[in-house]
């Protein structure tokens, strides 16, 4: 009987190749892998035809989906060639790390320990703290024990000394001694043998292979992380391993098999045993003879397809420049590294950011993998895939554009199925502008996310098609949210998923809401959202009438309720009211309902008029009476007189003026008898309070546009106007009567009576 530890660097193509050829050479008949036992009730669909790596175990406790682990393989992942070795020569095989059940628990018990002591811990008031001084040891930190072995053989850190010594090798004899004679050198001195989570993974490990051993199969290879392979070649004693591994806590844990891509198992996706470049080892896998050549030509083609000269002339010399920084860093052959820096210096000119293409295309990758359709999977998750077959819109790692045009039934279809994603917070795909197209047009960018499995597992208890789940799922979080301004999002949402059921339910209790607020900002804020639904109603031949009047309705609240809200306000909510009244009257236009605009209209004259009203409310709500057409002429000049006049804090005049020209400065250069107001205004002012008002002053002309501010300079410049007009007034015959009834009042104020 012998037992062969074969330690490995996981998705290493190196260790991979190493690894088939000790099997196919070996001949064992079991094999045991690191991996979740819990996984092996579905290695039976490890050999099918339609599972293609990159794929992933999932593995999630079944009664809280959120605590889930994901074990990918590609083709290149030693723990991959292990099983597909297994299942062609027909022989067991198993994983052998400990299971989640125990891992899941385990975290369990050490939040909730973590959760009651932060709860006991009560702050202590009025405490009389002493002084104490303590003499603390610092010890210099050791660096990792494979870090120092790569720098004795001459490398900066582990990963580029494992690549070259192992993932580079062509020649596999001895290899795997090696490899466990240098772990063990390495963990004598390492301060993670006394953690308490590995040391129970390797002896679970060391509990499978003796069971194995029970069994009576005399050729036994384990395939391992290497950093455990010493612990697996000198085994303790068994009773020690089992009193370690006593009285485990568990939980019930559920696993099945996902797609996987490059991208997600590279380290930038926060994959804890990723690897950099996923697409680099892919090519070292198939090609480990390729001394750079057929690296370089991939490069070239990438390039050229994006619009880059790239010669055969380059090739060839980024290749010799690779063999050279190879051979001046004493390396057996050039690595990513150094074909990297070459490609900088001969393909990009210099020009790092040319690398940007080759890292996501060609280093890192694009690939997907791909599971069998018979694999059970939740309702959600197969109603998913089924549209994304139907729509012809595949789930993929690359970017996707879709461009889609709402009044055809396929691209209508499209949006109302992306649309429901996004309500389960399923972001496939993002959503940005487009524009002149009007509101028919939809641009989205699609990126399948591998994790998505698992949200999807998730949300699968809220319904088992994706309609359903979206319905229940949205209905839940407005009625768990309470807050008008939620609701009304939420319903804004839903309207472009045609979920009818759910939003009648969003619309009652958006009615009942607002029925009881009495904040009138919030209503504002709800107004415009809400009122936006209504655009949908001929391309989604959605019936937005019950919208329509809730927001009419909301509309006569908010217009009663206003003018009060807008006296004696600070500066800072003065303008955040002022920019609701500028989304607001937007809205009202958008709605173009008669009554409503009428009731908005005379609301703006009793603010505009009010004696308290904040000034920069004040000042637009005038503004908005002359685009209304309801302020003009003499009666208009004689409004902003009255507001700048020298009677007038400078200060409240500036922020009126502000107000007044909220959205643009057109106004100004159109009517010559505002623009001598304003401008003899400005010269009235002496030099301190021009001072003071000049911040508001600069605030009011930052968002005119760059024309309109360049055009009102050259009016200046041009010195066009300058005089205070006054407001004509007509003239009246002389009442002698009617005035020598007021000179008694008058003798009377001046005390002369």
């Amino acid at each position: 009987m012998s037992i062969h530890i074969l330690g490995i660097r996981h998705h290493g193509p190196g260790s991979a190749r190493s690894v088939k050829a000790f099997l196919e050479k070996l001949k064992p008949d079991i094999v045991l892998v690191e991996g979740p036992p819990e996984a092996d009730a579905i290695l039976q669909w490890a050999n099918h035809a339609e599972l293609k790596p990159p794929v992933a175990i999932l593995a999630y406790q079944a009664d809280d989906i959120k605590k889930s682990v994901f074990y990918p393989f590609a083709e290149f992942s030693p723990e991959w060639q292990a099983i597909q070795y297994a299942k062609q020569h027909n022989i067991p095989v198993r994983f052998m790390d400990l299971p989640l059940s125990h891992h899941f628990a385990i975290e369990n018990e050490a939040a909730e320990k973590e959760a009651g002591a932060e709860a006991s811990a009560a702050p202590i008031e009025n405490a009389v703290v002493e002084e104490v001084e303590v003499e603390v040891e610092v010890t210099e930190r050791k660096i990792h024990p494979m870090d120092e072995l790569a720098m004795a053989a001459g490398f900066g850190h582990s990963d580029k000394w494992w690549e070259h010594m192992f993932e580079h090798r062509l020649d596999n004899d001895g290899v795997f001694t090696a490899i466990g004679e240098a772990m063990k050198a390495c963990r004598e001195d390492s301060p993670s043998l006394h953690d308490r989570e590995e040391q129970l993974r390797e002896a679970y490990m060391r509990k499978v292979i003796r069971q194995a051993e029970r069994e009576m199969y005399t050729e036994i290879a384990v395939i391992c992380g290497a950093w455990h392979a010493p612990a697996l070649m000198d085994m303790p004693p068994q009773k020690g391993d089992n009193e370690l591994l006593k009285g485990l806590p568990k939980v019930k844990v559920e696993c099945t098999w996902a797609p996987w891509s490059y991208d997600r198992l590279s380290y930038r996706s926060g994959y804890g045993a990723g690897i950099q470049s996923p697409g680099w080892y892919e090519h070292v896998w198939h090609h480990p003879n390729d001394d750079g050549s057929r690296w370089m030509a991939n490069m070239a083609r990438l390039f050229r397809e994006n619009n880059m000269d790239t010669s055969v002339a380059h090739i060839i010399e980024a290749v010799r420049l690779a063999e050279s920084l190879a051979a001046l860093r004493g390396l057996p052959k050039a690595g990513l590294e150094e074909l990297n820096e070459a490609t900088i210096s001969v393909l990009c000119t210099g020009e790092s950011v040319m690398m940007q293409l080759i890292a996501s295309k060609l280093i890192v990758g694009i690939q997907m993998g791909q599971v069998p359709s018979e694999i059970p999977k939740p309702p959600l998750q197969v109603d998913i895939e089924k549209f994304q077959k139907k729509l012809r819109m595949p789930a993929s790692a690359e970017w996707k554009d879709y461009l889609l045009d709402l009044r055809k039934e396929n691209d209508l279809e499209r949006s109302v199925f992306l649309h429901r994603l996004l309500l389960l917070q399923l972001e496939w795909g993002t959503r940005s502008a487009v524009g002149g197209r009007g509101t028919f047009k939809e641009q989205w960018r699609l990126q399948w996310d591998p994790s998505f499995t698992i949200e999807v597992i998730e949300k699968g208890v809220w319904g088992n098609t994706v309609a359903e789940a979206a319905a229940n799922f949205v209905v839940d979080a407005a009625v768990k949210s309470g807050s008008l301004k939620t609701v009304s999002q939420l319903l804004s949402d839903t309207i472009p998923a045609e979920l009818p059921l759910a939003v009648e339910k969003l619309i009652h209790l958006l009615n009942n809401l607002s029925a009881a607020s009495s904040d009138v900002m919030q209503l504002m804020e709800v107004i415009p959202p809400l009122v936006n639904v209504s655009r949908y109603g001929n391309v989604r031949n959605t019936d937005s009438a019950m919208v329509t009047g809730i927001a009419t309705g909301m509309i006569t609240r908010i217009c009663i309720s206003l003018p009060n809200a807008c006296n004696a306000v600070a500066d800072d909510a003065a303008q955040q009211l002022l920019e609701l009244l500028y989304r607001m009257n937007d809205a009202v236009n958008l709605l173009q309902h008669p009554d409503s605009t009428a009731e908005w209209q005379e609301m703006l004259h009793t603010v505009a008029n009010g004696g308290q009203t904040a000034p920069v409310i004040a000042g637009y709500s005038t503004r908005l009476l002359a685009d209304y057409q309801l302020l003009t002429g003499d009666s208009l000049v004689k409004a902003f007189n009255f507001s700048m006049s020298q009677a007038t804090e400078p200060a409240i005049a500036a922020a009126w003026l502000e107000g007044f020209l909220k959205g643009s400065g057109t106004l100004l250069l159109l009517d010559h008898q505002l623009w001598n107001v304003v401008n003899g205004w400005v010269a009235t002012l002496d030099e301190s309070t021009f001072t003071q008002v000049l911040p508001l002053l600069r605030r009011t002309f930052a968002h005119f546009t760059h024309s309109e501010r360049r055009k009102l300079g050259e009016k200046v410049k041009q010195g066009d106007g300058g005089t205070v007009s006054a407001p004509s007034i007509q003239e009246h015959a002389f009442d002698s009567q009617r005035g020598a009834q007021s000179l008694p009042v008058v003798m009377n104020l001046l005390g002369y009576a």
